[in-house]
């Protein structure tokens, strides 16, 4: 049953994404650079998407989730170098690709070829992380 729940979650939020053009990497790109044609746009899908998960977080509380299971939220507040690391790769990524991994998976799954490449780099680094954090 949870699976089903995580696929119409998924699902969406993939269409959430869709409707609020995060899968156009041309528009996610213009909203990133500041220091040109900045397009503030999704400044508003940024804001609706904080203040729907804080009062998501605020009404679910440290208890149970709503279909079972104890909710896991983080614990730690501290920034450490694989912080800062993890940061950095990812809005590097995100500025050079137009995608942060939910619209990347979001547009490959409606068909675009583009987004292929990005979603084949973010299951990479997904390996290498799994391996170097298992070493250290």
């Amino acid at each position: 049953m949870n699976g089903l729940i995580a696929l119409v979650a998924g699902v969406l939020f993939g269409f959430g994404l869709d409707l609020a053009r995060m899968t156009d990497p041309e528009r996610v790109l213009g909203f990133l650079d500041i220091a040109g044609t900045w397009d503030p746009t999704l400044v508003f899908v940024l804001a609706g998407a904080v203040v729907t998960t804080t009062i998501g977080f605020r009404l679910m509380g440290r208890g149970d989730s709503w279909f079972g299971g104890p909710m896991r939220l983080p614990q730690r507040s501290d920034v450490d170098r694989p912080l800062v690391l993890g940061a950095t790769l990812f809005g590097a990524g995100w500025g050079l690709a137009g995608y942060c991994p939910g619209p990347g998976l979001a547009a490959l799954v409606q068909g675009a070829a583009d987004p292929a490449w990005f979603v084949a780099g973010l299951a990479l680094g997904m390996i290498i992380f799994a391996r170097v954090s298992r070493r250290a």
